[in-house]
C-alpha cells in the first residue's frame, strides 16, 4: 500500500517570471520640452517607441515668440491626442520689495532697470525662469516623490542632438552629478543632428517649429526682430531705455555693434522703420521716467494693495510711450 501523493511545489513559468518582473517599479520619466526642433523629435520618436514620458513640461518665461506659443497650442493638442501628461510651468516671484508685483522676465527687467542675463554672456535667465521652475513641480510630483523615497532617481530626457553645438554643451552637463535625475540624452544615442531632427518632425506630418527664444534674448536674429508685432517691439525700446543708464559694458540687448547689426535693437528697429520714429522718441524721452515714478508711488502702499506693473504697461501701450504717470 502506498502512502500519500508528496506535494511538490510548482516549478515557475516564464509567465510567472514575467510577472514579478513587472512588478518591479521603474523610474518615472520627465521630458523638458522647449517647443524648438530637437525637444520636438524628441518627444515624437520616444512615443513612437513606446517610450511615452510620463511627464512633458514646458518652462514660459513669458515673453516668447508669438510663432512658438502657437506652436505650442498645436503640440498640446497632439499630446492631448496620445494621453500625455503635460503641463506649463512659469518661475513665480515672491517678494517684490518696494516694487509693484510683476509677473514674468520682461517684468523684472522693466522693474530692476536691467538686460537678460546672456546680453552680458551669463545664463542665469535661463536657469531661474526655465530650469528652475521645472525642478519646483517636479518636487511636487508623485510619481518623483515615490521615486526618490524608495532611492531611485528620476529620468530626464534632455533634447541635446549630435551636432556640434550641443555637442559642446552635452560635454559640460554629464560632468554635473545630479542626486535626484539622471539625465537621459537619445538624441545623441541615435546620432541625430538638427538636420535629422526636422526630417522627423516632418514624417509625423507636422510643421517644423520656429526657434525658440525670448523676443529680447541676445541670440535673436534681424529677421526675427523684423517679424516681431508692434507691442514687443516697443517692449523692446522700453527695456533698453528703462536700462541704459546701468550700462557700462555693452551698448545694448545685442551687446555691441557688429559688421551686421547694431549693439542696440532700438537702432535696428529705427533704421528699419519697424516703429514710427515719433513712438521710439517718444518711449525713450518719458516712459522711463514714468516707469520710475510709479515705481516710487506703488512703494508707499502695501504689497497686497500695490497696483501691478501690468496696470502701468496697458497704458504704455495704448498711449504710444507718452505717458506721464
Amino acid at each position: 500500500m502506498t502512502g500519500p501523493a508528496k506535494r511538490v511545489a510548482p516549478i515557475p513559468t516564464p509567465l510567472n517570471r514575467e510577472v514579478e518582473y513587472l512588478d518591479v517599479q521603474r523610474s518615472p520619466t520627465v521630458l523638458c520640452y522647449g517647443v524648438g526642433v530637437d525637444s520636438t523629435a524628441l518627444l515624437i520618436e520616444l512615443v513612437s517607441q513606446g517610450r511615452k514620458p510620463d511627464l512633458v513640461l514646458t518652462a514660459d518665461p513669458g515673453a516668447e515668440k508669438p510663432e512658438t506659443y502657437a506652436y505650442l497650442d498645436l503640440m498640446r493638442d497632439w499630446m492631448k491626442q496620445r494621453d500625455i501628461e503635460f503641463h506649463v510651468v512659469r518661475y513665480v516671484t515672491k517678494r517684490f520689495k518696494n516694487y509693484p508685483p510683476y509677473a514674468d522676465l520682461a517684468g523684472s527687467l522693466l522693474t530692476n532697470g536691467c538686460l537678460p542675463s546672456i546680453a552680458f554672456g551669463r545664463s542665469s535667465c535661463s536657469l531661474k525662469y526655465k530650469a528652475a521652475p521645472q525642478e519646483s513641480f517636479i518636487k511636487t510630483w508623485k510619481p518623483a516623490i515615490d521615486a526618490w523615497a524608495r532611492g531611485d532617481k528620476v529620468i530626464r530626457y534632455i533634447g541635446y542632438d549630435a551636432g556640434k553645438r550641443d555637442s559642446q554643451r552635452y560635454s559640460h552637463a554629464v560632468t554635473i552629478e545630479d542626486p535626484l535625475f539622471d539625465n537621459s540624452y537619445p538624441l545623441r544615442l541615435w546620432g541625430w543632428d538638427r538636420e535629422a531632427c526636422e526630417n522627423r518632425i516632418r514624417a509625423e506630418g507636422l510643421p517644423v517649429p520656429p526657434k525658440s527664444s525670448c523676443v529680447f534674448c541676445t541670440a535673436m536674429k534681424p529677421d526675427e526682430v523684423r517679424a516681431l508685432p508692434d507691442y514687443w517691439l516697443r517692449m523692446i525700446v522700453l527695456i533698453e531705455a528703462r536700462a541704459a543708464p546701468r550700462l557700462r559694458t555693452v551698448e545694448g540687448l545685442w551687446r555691441r555693434a557688429t559688421r551686421t547689426r547694431p549693439g542696440r535693437m532700438t537702432d535696428f528697429i529705427r533704421t528699419e522703420k519697424l516703429l514710427p520714429e515719433a513712438d521710439i522718441e517718444a518711449i525713450i524721452a518719458s516712459a522711463p521716467t514714468s516707469l520710475v515714478r510709479f515705481q516710487e508711488q506703488a512703494s508707499h502702499q502695501p504689497v497686497e494693495a500695490r497696483p501691478t506693473l501690468e496696470t502701468w504697461l496697458e497704458r504704455f501701450h495704448t498711449q504710444d510711450g507718452r505717458i506721464t504717470a
